[in-house]
């Protein structure tokens, strides 16, 4: 099924193009911002077939079609991005020199709602794939070829993202190692010195090559002339794990393909512009919010009488305490009563999350499916102790239990939302949400800033991991 994908992007394409002239026409004819004395409806005739096909012919140059761009990263939309800029300069300068009466508006409309309905739509399948692969379906078959610790290591990423749609069915280890499978329960089905033989046998589309697979470069290469008929991908999976492509570069000296991997750059999250951006976002979310705090307010105080706000002392940036604001959704004396569920849950450590938590309120309840008790930090993030977007804010003791891996997560402002929030929120695992946060210190930029305030909505609207 995986190899039509092509031809279901293609065919996605070809019909938005279509609407799209549709629709150019007719907003060329009824908005008549253009004075033209061609008629739109006649160069459809000529014009239209001919700038979707040199459309759609453009994107397969430049590689929108090509089937390793389907599912993950940006390539795909930056490929079909430049070659629609591309196209469009090639409709105009044609028309130039064949001096074809190409109407202004139908040009500027069609190219102008074509761009973004072609990467709406490259969403949209990107989406119903994604979905797919969570459903069993559209999956890659893997072999892992390397030593068992490696091979673990790549099978716990692939694990853990089921979108991406890899489904490991063996592990192939160098001939010394007998073991029958690896630590994490992969099943070892044989000798890497044997892959491209394995990978027929076992009808695999891929096989990743990790660390301790081969042992030499003249042995890897003779892997990839093997499979060079075959339709098997071959992937080099190197024991770099948690780094954004934004920091990574691969430069070929002498044949010798070198990765280069780019600092850390939590330094750039202290500066001018994420500050900027969270004082201009936080003034215009409280006031845009102010009906809801009103409403949450006295909802929480005509319940019980007692206070509004609960303040909680927390670690900010380079582990400065500072108080944090929420709406109160537990009891008055919700602290008193932690120590013994505390003990009744048998949790000693990390953040304690209780999902059905006797100490929550009727209000509470509905405060913290929609994450509405989170809303006063927004004056936490006003006053520059804490972010928009960036790690969990920690409790102190939490803290004191860091090890100098965890303590990274001190080196930004703590956030709002994160990608703990957007990835499953009381429902990860504490290690899990560890590795999240030193992801997102390690890897930042505005544009994932953006990109996880866009999914924080649909986090919080589908309640996802709220409790």
């Amino acid at each position: 099924m995986l190899r039509y994908l092509p031809a279901s992007a293609l065919l996605i394409d070809a019909a938005l193009m279509a609407v799209v002239g549709l629709v150019a026409i007719v907003g060329r004819r009824e908005l008549d911002v253009f004075a033209s004395s061609a008629q739109v409806e006649d160069q459809l005739v000529v014009a239209g077939p001919l700038m979707i096909v040199g459309w759609i012919v453009t994107i397969a140059l430049l590689g929108g079609y090509h089937r390793d761009v389907f599912g993950a990263g940006t390539d795909e939309y930056r490929r079909v991005l430049d070659a629609s800029l591309l196209a469009a300069g090639f409709t105009g300068v044609a028309c130039y020199l064949a001096r074809f009466d190409l109407s202004r508006g139908f040009f500027l409309l069609a190219y102008g709602f074509g761009v973004p309905a072609l990467i709406l739509g490259r969403m949209a399948l990107r989406r119903a794939l994604h979905s797919a692969r969570r459903r069993g379906l559209l999956r890659h078959r893997v072999l892992i070829a390397g030593s068992r610790s490696h091979i673990d290591e790549v099978a716990r990423v692939l694990g853990r993202e089921p979108w991406l749609g890899y489904e490991v069915i063996g592990a192939l280890t160098p001939e010394y190692d007998l073991s029958e499978e690896t630590a994490t329960g992969v099943p070892v089905v044989g000798n890497a010195n044997e892959a491209t033989t394995l990978a027929k046998a076992y009808n695999a589309d891929s096989i990743f090559f990790a660390g301790g697979a081969v042992g030499s470069s003249s042995q890897f290469r003779q892997a990839v002339w093997d499979l060079e008929h075959e339709s098997i991908q071959v992937v080099i999976a190197p024991s770099v794990t948690d780094i954004s492509n934004e920091r990574i570069k691969i430069r070929p000296v002498g044949g010798l393909p070198l990765m280069h991997i780019e600092p850390p750059t939590w330094l750039d999250a202290s500066r001018w512009g994420k500050r900027t951006f969270d004082l201009l976002g936080s003034s215009a979310l409280i006031l845009a919010f102010t009906p809801l705090f009103v409403a949450a307010s006295l909802r929480v105080k005509l319940h019980d009488r007692g206070p509004v706000f609960f303040r909680q002392t927390r670690v900010g940036k380079d582990g400065q305490n500072f108080s944090c604001l929420k709406f109160r959704t537990m009891v008055i004396d919700a602290e008193v009563r932690l120590a013994q569920l505390r003990e009744e849950s048998g949790h000693d450590s990390g953040l304690f999350k209780l999902k059905d938590d006797p100490r929550i309120t009727g209000p509470g309840k509905w405060l913290r499916r929609f994450s509405i008790d989170e809303l006063p930090q927004l004056f936490n993030v006003l006053r520059g102790d804490m972010s928009l977007v960036g790690p969990r804010p920690p409790l102190p003791s939490e803290v004191e239990t860091y090890d100098d891996d965890a303590s990274r997560r001190l080196h930004v402002r703590p956030g709002m939302t994160g990608l703990w929030q957007v990835s499953g929120r009381s429902d990860l695992s504490w290690n899990e949400a560890i590795r999240l946060d030193l992801y997102y210190v390690d890897n930042w930029s505005m544009l994932q800033d953006v990109s996880i305030l866009t999914k924080t909505l649909s986090a919080v609207v589908s309640s996802r991991g709220a409790y």
